[in-house]
C-alpha cells in the first residue's frame, strides 16, 4: 500500500506537525508513505518538495502574495484578518508528480497559502483515486475561514462574512463556499477525516456535506517514546524554574491571540488570588511562544517567559516541569499541546470547546471546564493542583495518551481505514 500525503509545510505549524507524525506512525506499520509539500526545510527523504528550482521558489511566493491580495482587497484592506481566511484561487498542479501517480490514496492536510487552489485539488480528484481530506481547521467545510468562531452560516451558505466586513449577500465567501460545493458534488466519493469528533460533527453539519463525502474522526498520533514522564526537578533546573512552586504552563505559537484565551487565564489566575491570597507566593506561571514578554506582565503570579521552542527534548523537558498545562482555547480541534501533556503525565486544565474534551476527561487526568466561565476555569485549576489525588491524574494521563494517541493505536486505526476504502473502491 503506498499513501501519498500532501501539506503546504514540512513542519510549520500545528496541521504540519501532526501530519509528519501520522507519517512516521503508518511507516513504521509498514506502509510506504512520502509527504509532499510546497516547503520542504529538513532531509527526511520521504518528504518531497513540489518544486526545488528558483524559478518555482519564486513563483509559489507570487502565488502566496497573489491570494493575499485578492483577500486583502475584498476585506476592505484590513490588515488584522488577513490570514483567518483563505480562498484557494491560485496553486500548484501536483497531479503529474511520480508520488501522485504511484499512490494508492491521496491524503491532503493543509494545503492554504497559495500552495493548492481548488482548481488543483480537481485535477487530484481526476486522477481516480480515493482522495482523503484531514481537516485541522474548518475550511474544508466553510467558505474561506479557518476557524468561524460563533459563525453558523456554513451551515447553509457562507455569506455577509464578517471576517470581510461585507454587506453583500454574494461576496468572496459566498463564491469560494458555492466552488467548493460544485466541486464536491462532482466528485467521486471523498473521505473527511476529522481528528476530533468535534470537527467531524461540524462538517457534516455544512451545507457543502453531500452524498459524496464520507465523514470519520481518527486521531492525531504521537511518539510516546519521546513524550513521556521524566525527572521534573531536572526538567526545572534546565529552564532555571524554581524548584518550591506550583509550575502552570501556557503557551501557543502566539499567546496574544484571542482564540487562545489568555485574557480568560488571566482573569482565573486574579480571581484566585481574590480567593486564596497565599497562592500568590506559591504559583508560578511557565508562558511559551511569540509576544510572551508584553503577555507576562498581566498575572498576579510571577511569570517565566520562553520563546518558540522547537527541539523534541526541551519540548517535553518543559511539560515534566509543570504541575498543570492550561489551554483556556475557545475553539480548537485536537491540539498537539494537549496529546504532548498527557503523554508527558502532566494534568491538563480546558475549556468546554471544540476537540478538548475528548482529550481531557474531566477529574480524571485533568479538569474540563464551563466554556469562557473565568471562575470554573479557577477552580480546575486549583482543584487539579490542590485537591485532586495528583499521582493519579498523572497516571490517567500517561494512559489516555498510550491508549488512544501512541503511534501504534492511531496507526492500527489508519491502516483499516486506508484498507477499507481501498477494498470499497476494488468493489
Amino acid at each position: 500500500m503506498k499513501v501519498t500525503f500532501i501539506n503546504t509545510s514540512e513542519n510549520n505549524g500545528g496541521a504540519a506537525i501532526a501530519c509528519n507524525r501520522l507519517q512516521k506512525a503508518i511507516q513504521k506499520v509498514g506502509i510506504d508513505a512520502k509527504l509532499i509539500v510546497r516547503d520542504k526545510i529538513g532531509n527526511d527523504p520521504t518528504v518531497i518538495p513540489a518544486g526545488t528550482s528558483f524559478f518555482s521558489r519564486k513563483l509559489n511566493f507570487l502565488r502566496f502574495c497573489w491570494e493575499r491580495f485578492v483577500i486583502f482587497i475584498n476585506n476592505k484592506f484590513n490588515r488584522k484578518d488577513l490570514f483567518l481566511v483563505s480562498i484557494a484561487n491560485t496553486g500548484s498542479n501536483i497531479s503529474k508528480l511520480p508520488d501522485i501517480k504511484q499512490a494508492d490514496i491521496i491524503n491532503l492536510h493543509w494545503v492554504s497559502q497559495g500552495f493548492l487552489s481548488l482548481k488543483n485539488i480537481r485535477q487530484l480528484i481526476k486522477t481516480g483515486k480515493p482522495i482523503i481530506w484531514s481537516m485541522h481547521d474548518m475550511w474544508t467545510y466553510t467558505g474561506i475561514c479557518h476557524n468561524s468562531g460563533n459563525c453558523t452560516k456554513y451551515t447553509e451558505e457562507c455569506k455577509l462574512c464578517a471576517f470581510l466586513k461585507s454587506t453583500s449577500a454574494r461576496d468572496l465567501s459566498t463564491k469560494t463556499f458555492r466552488k467548493k460545493k460544485k466541486l464536491f458534488e462532482k466528485a467521486p466519493k471523498l473521505y473527511f477525516v476529522g481528528s476530533s469528533k468535534w470537527m467531524a460533527d461540524c462538517a457534516r453539519q455544512s451545507a457543502l456535506n453531500s452524498k459524496n463525502i464520507n465523514i470519520t474522526s481518527l486521531p492525531i498520533p504521537i511518539d510516546t517514546d519521546k513524550y513521556t514522564v521524566t525527572d521534573k526537578a531536572g526538567a526545572r533546573a534546565k529552564f532555571n524554574l524554581p524548584q518550591d512552586k506550583k509550575l502552570l504552563l501556557f503557551g501557543a505559537v502566539k499567546v496574544t491571540d484571542e482564540r487562545k484565551g489568555a485574557q480568560y487565564f488571566v482573569e482565573a489566575c486574579k480571581l484566585l488570588t481574590q480567593q486564596y491570597p497565599l497562592l500568590q507566593q506559591e504559583i508560578a506561571i511557565i508562558a511559551f511562544g511569540k509576544n510572551t514578554v508584553s503577555f507576562s506582565n498581566l498575572f498576579p503570579f510571577q511569570v517565566h517567559g520562553t520563546d518558540f521552542i522547537s527541539k523534541t527534548e526541551d519540548i517535553v523537558a518543559l511539560y515534566n516541569a509543570a504541575d498543570a498545562f492550561i489551554i483556556p482555547s475557545l475553539e480548537d480541534n485536537l491540539p498537539n499541546t494537549v496529546i504532548e501533556a498527557l503523554a508527558c503525565g502532566t494534568p491538563c486544565v480546558g475549556f468546554n470547546a471544540g476537540g478538548i474534551p475528548e482529550m481531557i476527561d474531566h477529574k480524571v487526568n485533568g479538569f474540563v471546564a464551563e466554556y469562557k466561565s473565568v471562575e470554573d476555569l479557577a477552580k480546575g485549576i486549583y482543584w487539579t493542583l490542590y485537591e485532586a489525588d495528583y499521582g493519579k491524574l498523572t497516571e490517567n494521563a500517561c494512559k489516555k495518551a498510550l491508549d488512544t494517541y501512541s503511534e501504534e493505536a492511531v496507526a492500527q486505526q489508519y491502516l483499516k481505514f486506508y484498507s477499507d476504502i481501498l477494498s470499497e473502491n476494488k468493489s
